[in-house]
C-alpha cells in the first residue's frame, strides 16, 4: 500500500514538472548590440579655420600655425602697388561639448605678425587678432549613418590691434551651417555662412567651403578643400590702419581680406570673389590627437587679393 502511494505521488509530481515546462525554450544570455558611431572617424577641415568647422560637437583644443605669403604687388584704384613678404598667424581655438548636440566654441583669437618686403610703404607689425566665440548645435546627429548637420553662431569683438588690420568697427556676427558625411574611410564635408558687421564701416561677406578626404592609413589621410568668399556689401572706405600704406588701404583696395582680415574697402565691389583650393593631409597620432598640413593657393587672380599662397599646420586634441 505504501509503495503504491509513493509511486502515485511520484507520477503526479513528474507530470506537473513536464506540464509547467511545456513550450519553454532555454536560451543563452544575449549580449547588447552596441551602436556604431561612424562620426568618431570624422576629421576637421584645415583651410578657412575661423569659419569652416567640423559639424560634430566635441570637446577639443585646436592649435594653428599659418604662413601666408603676400603677392608681389596688388591691384588698386591707383594702379599696381608693390607688396611682397608674408603674414604669420598663431592661434588656439577651443570647443567645449555640453552634451552630444550642443557645444560652446571659441573660433578666432591669436597673434599676427605682418612681415612685408616693401618698406616703408608697408611696415613690419605684430599684434593680437580679434576674438570671436559662440555656440554650435547639431540639428541632425545620425551616428550609425555617419551624418551630421549643425548650426553655429559666433560674435566677433573688435579687440585686436590696428597695426595688423584688426580692432575696428563695432563687432560682427557669423552665422554658419556645417555638414559632414562619413562612409567608412571616405568623408565629405561642407560649410556655408555669412559674416555680418554691426556697423557700416567694415564689409559684410559670405563664404562656402567644401572638403573631401580618404583614409589610406591612419597616419595618412589625404584631403582636398575649396573655399569661396564673396563680398556682400562694401565698407565705407574711411582712412584707417595708419601704419600700413599711410592709412589708405580702405580707400584704394579693390578687394577684401576675406577669412583673416576686413579692410572696410569701399571699392571691394570690383573684386567681390576669392576662390582658393587647399591640398594636404591629416595624420592620426593617436585616438585623441591628429596633425594636419595643407597648402592653399588662389584660383582667382592673386593680385586681386592678399594671398599668393598659404601653408597651414594644425593640431587637434579631443578629450
Amino acid at each position: 500500500m505504501k509503495q503504491t502511494l509513493a509511486l502515485t505521488l511520484s507520477g503526479i509530481l513528474g507530470a506537473s514538472v513536464v506540464t509547467s515546462m511545456a513550450g519553454t525554450v532555454v536560451t543563452e544570455p544575449v549580449e547588447p548590440i552596441l551602436e556604431t558611431n561612424m562620426l568618431d572617424q570624422a576629421i576637421r577641415p584645415i583651410s578657412n579655420p575661423t569659419l569652416f568647422d567640423l559639424a560634430v560637437p566635441t570637446t577639443n583644443l585646436h592649435a594653428i600655425a599659418m604662413y601666408h605669403k603676400l603677392p608681389n604687388y596688388v591691384n588698386t584704384t591707383i594702379g599696381a602697388v608693390p607688396m611682397g613678404g608674408h603674414v604669420e598667424v598663431y592661434a588656439l581655438q577651443a570647443e567645449l561639448a555640453i552634451n552630444e548636440r550642443f557645444s560652446l566654441v571659441a573660433t578666432k583669437d591669436g597673434y599676427v605678425r605682418v612681415r612685408p618686403k616693401t618698406q616703408p610703404l608697408w611696415s613690419k607689425q605684430s599684434g593680437f587678432a580679434n576674438i570671436a566665440a559662440g555656440a554650435k548645435y547639431a540639428f541632425i546627429l545620425d551616428k550609425p549613418a555617419g551624418f551630421a548637420l549643425s548650426g553655429t553662431a559666433t560674435v566677433e569683438a573688435p579687440t585686436g590691434n590696428h597695426d595688423v588690420f584688426q580692432g575696428e568697427g563695432d563687432g560682427a556676427v557669423n552665422l554658419i551651417l556645417s555638414t559632414v558625411k562619413v562612409w567608412d574611410k571616405f568623408q565629405i564635408a561642407a560649410g556655408a555662412g555669412a559674416h555680418l558687421e554691426f556697423s557700416s564701416q567694415l564689409s559684410d561677406s559670405t563664404f562656402m567651403s567644401a572638403h573631401a578626404s580618404y583614409e589610406v592609413v591612419p597616419w595618412f589621410i589625404p584631403l582636398v578643400e575649396v573655399n569661396w568668399f564673396h563680398v556682400l556689401s562694401t565698407g565705407d572706405g574711411r582712412p584707417n590702419f595708419f601704419n600700413q600704406a599711410g592709412g589708405a588701404v580702405p580707400a584704394v583696395a579693390t578687394f577684401e581680406g576675406n577669412d583673416l582680415l576686413n579692410f572696410g574697402a569701399s571699392n571691394a565691389s570690383q573684386n567681390r570673389d576669392l576662390v582658393t583650393a587647399a591640398f594636404g593631409f591629416r595624420s592620426r597620432l593617436c585616438d585623441s590627437v591628429d596633425l594636419g598640413l595643407a597648402y592653399e593657393i588662389p584660383l582667382t587672380d592673386s593680385n586681386d587679393s592678399i594671398i599668393a599662397d598659404r601653408w597651414t599646420l594644425d593640431l587637434v586634441w579631443r578629450f
